[in-house]
């Protein structure tokens, strides 16, 4: 695994092995970001179900001003430190062990408000819907936010997204990338 654009293209980032993390590949992680272009300079960004952290890096090697990353496990939140030292983005990221599913308080505090969000639930889990929920009930999302969440076909979105508009969706193989936009 390894960046694929901006400053830090070609560095590789570890990851570990197992199926309770599951990085996006570079491949789709590089369709996404050719589909955001320019959308990601100067970005203030939130990675949900961080993983290794790559969407998050990724879009910091490519000029997003400041990144959030959140995960549940600890393996996982060792791994994004772990990840963000070696891309010398200590002072561009946060790094937060948090369960999404129950709220989003945890980002409160940074008084943040993103304009570009990643989720990569874990496929299976049917988390999207309370995820978004919770997106949304946190007040932490600028107008016209753009999310961007990788998802298994088996979990497809509720179209009865509240405040989220569905912009756009592609498939790769048995992935779903579903690009929604918040709405005040």
């Amino acid at each position: 695994m390894r960046i694929i654009g901006g400053n830090l293209k070609g560095k590789r980032l570890s990851s570990i092995r197992g199926n309770r993390i599951r990085p996006t590949a570079d491949r789709l992680r590089e369709s996404i970001f050719n589909i955001l272009s320019d959308r990601v300079q100067g970005a203030t960004v939130l990675d949900l179900f961080s993983g290794t952290g790559a969407l998050g890096i990724e879009a910091l090697s490519r000029g997003a001003a400041f990144a959030v990353l959140i995960d549940r496990y600890k393996n996982a939140v060792w791994l994004i430190e772990k990840n963000v030292r070696a891309c010398a983005f200590e002072k561009k990221a946060k790094i937060i062990q948090w369960d999404i599913t129950k709220n989003l308080k945890c980002i409160g505090a940074f008084k943040a408000v993103f304009d570009l969000v990643f989720m990569d639930p874990p496929y299976g889990q049917m988390t999207l819907a309370k995820t978004l929920r919770n997106l949304d009930l946190s007040d932490s999302l600028e107008k016209g936010a753009l999310l961007v969440i990788e998802h298994s076909l088996l979990e497809p979105l509720d179209l009865e997204l509240g405040r989220f508009s569905l912009t756009d969706r592609r498939k790769y193989g048995k992935t779903l990338v579903s690009f929604l936009t918040y709405m005040l």
